[in-house]
């Protein structure tokens, strides 16, 4: 019979395989879920664009702020057989620095955008949203904010694959932290939405119609 004393080496190098097999487990499991990637999330306030044109032009007011919100992120697939995602849903949540009686946490505001022929490999794509001047003078009293920081608390993000979200990140917290706040809906705008429509159109993938 084997001693007590014997085994307890043999038991050491078990117990050392075991941990380094789950720590590899866990390793390649942690790997499995970075095809995607949010990689930043970039707020700023753009003026309306001007275009030029001839003709007789009609007297406009000064140029507007909006609050852009640009996302960079990355999709490089497991597979070579996988060239194009056909849909990308990205979910924005951002949440409003405009704390009052009325708005005690700030206003989430919520929208969606679905992107289409997402080329693989890519690690520096673009999506990005709006919210327009009229609706930040009306949750800011009257007065569009001088700086994406006095814009936002936090902006939250997510893509959705195949019905399952597959990347998730926030400009500054932490997890999911928006179920926690009432939404509201309608005030997030696209591309195709805005005046910044006709341009960068190589700079941000494309949306599908509605």
């Amino acid at each position: 019979m084997s001693s007590p004393l014997l085994l307890r080496p043999q038991l050491i190098l078990l117990a050392a395989a075991t941990v380094c097999f789950l720590s590899t487990t866990v390793s390649l499991r942690a790997q499995a879920g970075t095809e995607f990637q949010i990689t930043k999330i970039d707020p700023s306030l753009p003026t309306t664009p001007a275009p030029s044109f001839s003709g007789t032009q009609k007297a406009t007011g000064s140029p507007k702020k909006w609050l852009e919100v640009e996302v960079s992120f990355s999709w490089n697939p497991r597979t070579t057989t996988d060239k194009y995602a056909d849909e990308l849903t990205f979910n924005y949540y951002v949440l409003l620095a405009n704390r009052s009686m009325a708005f005690p946490q700030g206003t989430l505001l919520s929208g969606q955008v679905t992107h289409t022929a997402v080329p693989a490999g890519q690690n520096d794509l673009k999506s990005v949203m709006y919210v327009s001047p009229r609706t930040l003078e009306r949750y800011f009293d009257g007065k569009i904010p001088s700086s994406a920081s006095s814009a936002v608390v936090d902006i939250g993000v997510t893509i959705s694959y195949k019905g399952q979200v597959v990347a998730m990140k926030s400009l500054k917290g932490s997890g999911e932290w928006w179920p926690q706040f009432q939404q509201t809906t309608g005030a997030l705008l696209n591309k195709s939405e805005t005046p910044f429509a006709p341009l960068y159109w190589d700079y941000y993938e494309a949306i599908k119609k509605q």
